[in-house]
């Protein structure tokens, strides 16, 4: 006989319902303060239910609530007494509970919702518990932390290359020079030494020599990009001195910013570097040619430990990297998108390690190129996918196993 607990968690409170199996009748309900009170509260509602109706197992459940969910999963994940009584905690996709809750119940408040949360684990939908380590959860702060900042940083390129635009026409069209506009002495020479009348104006040889001695001899061909620079500038829209102030501002406000994203994000690959170490997979992932120490960890940190998942596809499922199926009698659709759910840091780091993978493991680029070929419309971002989902697959394997990566001869 087992014991369901549904939690409705909010910032503030936890409301429960507990459902015994034998009769699907609610044996409890109440609500508590989240906080540790409050757990343990619950906690002792559950014990007193177990030892006098003799509940063989309980399975205490709640949804991803952003983060309020995190600290009662964890504290009755982790509690000795629940324990003993073979407690399973999961936290639940809110998703999956609200298609189950509109099934029967138009109404909604929190009394209801927790009651449909335990009746979703007497039916026993539920698949992926909570991650079962701490220090997962603590390399889980700082890759999803670095992803955060990631995205910042792709912002904040993307409105100084809109905004350098306004400046220089030239140097963001078809025709700009081949060089990293966010490159530390790009960034300068833009915002900081040099005016557009400068760039303009400037003999050759002066402007060859600023490349030179600012990029510390990095550039190949300063000369040529010296030139080219040269030339975009003297073929851009001049600004009148009012909007030219203006524009120099906000990009002098960009510059400043992408340069700190790019600070804080290397303190925290540093970190992450250092504490994936304590993780025993990250060895194995790393065996991968283009896997190195963040990517490694942002797939071990949302993963957890692999025997959470039956197979390869509730992984693949799990990330967000399936297709929905549309058949129905002989038709069967040829155009399937991607499920519309998932882990958005786990599939984000396996797009990224995929894209790296493909550079350096001749399978992987084998399939990446064979695919790209096959695809009509934006083929990069198409099959980046499918070879993400190819090395979900191997992820999956070498996990299970315990097995080293070994490149195909």
């Amino acid at each position: 006989m087992k014991l369901f607990v549904g939690i409705d968690v909010s910032s503030t409170d936890l409301e429960t319902v507990m459902m015994s199996s034998e009769d699907n009748e609610v044996v409890f309900q109440g609500n508590f303060i989240n906080d540790i009170n409050g757990a343990n509260d619950i906690k002792r509602t559950v014990l007193k239910l177990v030892t006098t109706n003799h509940f063989d197992q309980v399975i205490i459940g709640m949804e991803a609530t952003s983060i309020y969910s995190f600290h009662p999963s964890f504290f009755f994940k982790n509690d000795d007494d629940l324990n003993q009584y073979n407690t399973e905690t999961v936290v639940i996709n809110p998703k999956e509970t609200k298609r189950y809750h509109d099934i029967f119940e138009e109404n909604k408040n929190d009394k209801l919702d927790a009651f449909y949360i335990a009746d979703y684990l007497r039916i026993g939908r539920y698949t992926v518990g909570i991650v079962k380590q701490e220090n997962y959860l603590a390399l889980q702060r700082l890759t999803r932390s670095r992803y955060e900042l990631v995205r910042s940083s792709v912002r904040a390129k993307q409105h100084f290359i809109e905004n350098l635009y306004y400046k220089v026409n030239k140097l963001v069209t078809t025709d700009k020079p081949k060089t990293n506009v966010f490159g530390s002495t790009m960034m300068d020479m833009l915002t900081e030494d040099l005016s557009t009348d400068d760039l303009a104006n400037l003999p050759i040889e002066e402007l060859t020599d600023y490349l030179s001695n600012k990029g510390h001899g990095r550039f190949a061909d300063p000369e040529a990009l010296a030139s080219a620079i040269q030339k975009a500038v003297r073929g851009s829209y001049r600004l009148g001195k009012v909007m030219a102030d203006s524009v120099d501002t906000v990009l002098s406000v960009y510059a400043t910013e992408i340069k700190t994203f790019k600070k804080m994000i290397a303190e925290l690959d540093h970190a992450i570097a250092d504490l994936v170490q304590t993780i025993p997979e990250e060895r194995i992932l790393q065996s991968i040619p283009g896997i190195g120490p963040v990517y490694a960890a942002g797939i071990l940190a949302e993963i957890g430990q692999i025997d959470r998942f039956d197979d390869e596809t509730k992984l693949a499922s799990y990330a967000g990297l399936s297709w929905r199926q549309k058949q129905s009698g002989n038709y069967n659709s040829s155009t399937t998108p991607l499920i519309r759910s998932g882990d958005n840091y786990l599939r984000y780091y396996l797009v990224e390690a995929a894209n790296h993978v493909k550079l350096q493991d001749e399978v992987f680029k084998n399939y990446y190129n064979r695919k790209y070929h096959e695809v009509s419309s934006t083929p990069h971002k198409r099959v980046l996918v499918l070879t993400a989902r190819k090395l979900i697959r191997v992820i999956f394997f070498l996990l299970q196993n315990h097995q080293i990566y070994e490149e195909r001869r």
